[in-house]
């Protein structure tokens, strides 16, 4: 049995320590959250055990002692896990039959910052509650009862108050309430305890310590966006979207076709106009009849083709993303009709990615967006063997800092013969 709880414990410490490992070793492209998320809690107090003691024996209303040790993990201000270890000490009250007991314990524990869930920010920076509950294996040994070790199941329930004391350190106070299964002997060890499905109840209070591990300013258990912050971010995104990039006359939030050419006719949604369906802008196909006459459709066929290979066409991404973006899909639609306006052409769909992150697993993004790209041309109408898709990994011509620049690199560009 002893070999059970020591592989039930490392099995628990793996699973937090892959979370841990999960947070930091991701592809390196995903942007770091503006908070520290580990911390360690070290708390002592008292116990009692409200059910399962053989007859004749109690301890005291408030019985020292117990400890908790305990590791978390914060996804989010608002959800964690912890991993903790706790020590409890029974023994006889005043004027009753003597007995001494130990019950070591360790869970894996969900934890709820009810703190940031209700907005506690809004009026109070120093004071914290945490919600937490889970799963564990316990053993119970007794000094001068049965022999042997017990071995338990528990669940386990609690609330958390917090006084922050400084951005490293909190004050807390816990109340836990803790339920065993297949429990064989009373927390005295003096008697065989009944052996139903929950058999032993304990409750846990504690004041202690929580130390904040990280670099960051603040843990995620006081971290909340700031009002004015999240005011000037939606003050930005709007002046960011009604500025008109194209000139076409629609507003960048509201134009689906972010590169129109100067002074082409556009629709309300910044699309230019394209009457007969033929994949020509209207404005285009008016300049080569103007230019070419009689050979309109030679010409616009030549020139809409060097447009396409002269890097003029793209479908764009967002970060880290193999999902078009729905703005950039007009480039998709004009190759569509192209192809279709000429069956005997084939197309190479060329996929990019910026030069953020690992140059490996770029490669892997771009070849993931050019396919991304080839079947919505294939869900489109166009047969699949008349495109070849390939990834073409980073683009570094831009200024890699540059945000704006890095955005025209994540795209999939085409190439027709």
């Amino acid at each position: 049995m002893k070999k059970k709880f020591a592989s039930v414990s490392l099995l628990l410490l793996t699973f937090a320590a892959t979370a841990q490992v999960a947070s930091t070793s991701s592809v390196g492209t995903v942007e770091k959250d503006p908070f520290d998320k580990w911390s360690i809690e070290l708390n002592g107090g008292v116990n009692k055990p409200l059910r399962a003691m053989t007859a004749g024996y109690s301890t005291a209303t408030l019985n020292p002692f117990h400890a908790d040790l305990g590791v978390r993990y914060m996804f989010s201000p608002q959800f964690g896990l912890k991993l903790d270890f706790g020590y409890d000490k029974f023994q006889e009250r005043d004027n009753t039959a003597p007995f001494e007991s130990k019950l070591i314990r360790t869970s894996l524990q969900g934890v709820i910052n009810l703190g940031r869930a209700l907005n506690f920010e809004t009026w109070t920076n120093t004071i914290g509650l945490l919600a937490h509950g889970g799963l564990g294996v316990s053993q119970l040994s007794s000094d001068n009862g049965f022999n042997g070790k017990d071995y338990m199941g528990h669940g386990i329930l609690g609330l958390t108050g917090q006084v922050k004391l400084s951005n490293s350190v909190a004050l807390t106070g816990d109340l836990s309430g803790l339920v065993y299964g297949r429990q064989n002997h009373n927390f005295d060890g003096m008697s065989a305890a009944y052996t139903g499905a929950f058999d032993g109840v304990t409750l846990n209070a504690s004041v202690g310590l929580t130390f904040y591990l990280g670099k960051n300013e603040k843990h995620a258990d006081w971290y909340s966006k700031d009002k004015y912050d999240a005011l000037e971010e939606r003050v930005t995104a709007i002046e960011t979207g009604i500025v008109d990039s194209d000139k076409d006359g629609v507003a960048d939030l509201y134009d689906l076709e972010p590169n129109t050419p100067a002074d082409a006719t556009v629709n309300t949604k910044g699309q230019s106009v394209d009457k007969n369906k033929n994949g020509v802008p209207d404005n285009l196909e008016s300049y080569l009849d103007n230019k070419y006459g009689q050979n309109t459709t030679n010409a616009t066929n030549s020139t809409v083709e060097e447009l396409i290979n002269g890097g003029y066409v793209n479908v764009y991404f967002d970060f880290n993303s193999a999902k078009p973006t729905n703005a950039s899909l007009s480039g998709v639609d004009f190759l569509v009709k192209y192809l279709k306006n000429n069956p005997s052409k084939t197309a190479d769909v060329l996929g990019y990615a910026d030069e953020v992150g690992n140059s490996s697993y770029n490669q892997q993004l771009s070849q993931k967006r050019a396919e991304a790209v080839k079947n919505v041309l294939v869900n489109a109408g166009i047969d699949s063997s008349r495109l070849t898709v390939k990834g073409n990994g980073e683009d570094a011509s831009v200024n890699k800092n540059s945000q704006e620049a890095r955005q025209i690199m994540r795209r999939v560009t085409f190439r027709v013969k």
